[in-house]
Order: C-alpha cells, then sequence, then structure tokens
C-alpha cells in the first residue's frame, strides 16, 4: 500500500472502455507538495470511481494507491490504481 498527498488538480469523466463497454474507469491528478512537484496521474476502476465526487479541484486530498504494472508488445508500463480517498488539512 501506498499514499500520494498533494492537491487536487484535475478530475476527469468517468469512461467506459473494453469491447464489452462494461468496464469504468475515472482519472483524478494529484499535485505533490514537494520542491519540485510533481503531477501524479491516478486511476480509480469500477465502483471505485464514484470515490471522486467526494472532492473538488484544489481540495488537499490523501490517496490511497496500489501500483500495477503491465507488459504490451514488449514494452512495460507503471500506472497508480487508486483505492480510497480522503480530504486533509493544507499540508
Amino acid at each position: 500500500m501506498s499514499e500520494v498527498t498533494g492537491k487536487v488538480f484535475k478530475i476527469g469523466e468517468t469512461e467506459t472502455v473494453g469491447s464489452a463497454g462494461t468496464f469504468k474507469k475515472r482519472l483524478i491528478v494529484i499535485e505533490t507538495s514537494e520542491q519540485y512537484s510533481q503531477k501524479i496521474p491516478i486511476d480509480f476502476v469500477q465502483d471505485k470511481t464514484s470515490l471522486i465526487d467526494a472532492v473538488s479541484v484544489g481540495d488537499d486530498v490523501k490517496v490511497y494507491i496500489n501500483l500495477r504494472g503491465s507488459e504490451y508488445q514488449d514494452k512495460h508500463y507503471l500506472s497508480a490504481q487508486g483505492w480510497k480517498i480522503e480530504k486533509t488539512s493544507t499540508f
């Protein structure tokens, strides 16, 4: 389990993907408060997409994530998948 803390920079719309159109995902981007801030994209999937409804752009949050790796055509990819989000006080 890992965490990302920072300010909500962007909230995407819920998308349905796949040939059956039954897989849902939603993107949120968190800007960290480090000296050299990073904008971290985090996907919420299936029933977790609605968790993002509780936050707005500009909110300070803590997002609990699982890192996911995949391989496609001999290339490797890393993604962050959120499973919990909570508002926090200012960092």
